[in-house]
């Protein structure tokens, strides 16, 4: 599947949102995430199926100041 994740396109075989974060090596309850310019909140990212040209952004917070 064919995915753009924080504007870098990647081909990957995941089919939920969670998937894709744990493929990733995402991990930990301070993310934010967006399919398509919609939020996801952290409870229904196991269930929100991915499909192939989805726009997926990652948000993480940043230490400094």
């Amino acid at each position: 599947m064919r995915l753009i994740v924080n504007g870098e396109p990647q081909t990957i075989t995941v089919k939920t949102l969670s998937e894709l974060l744990v493929t990733l090596d995402y991990e930990g309850d301070w993310l934010a995430t967006a399919v398509n310019g919609e939020l996801v909140h952290r409870e229904d990212r196991a269930d929100h199926a991915l499909n192939d040209n989805d726009r997926i952004e990652i948000l993480t917070p940043m230490q400094g100041g």
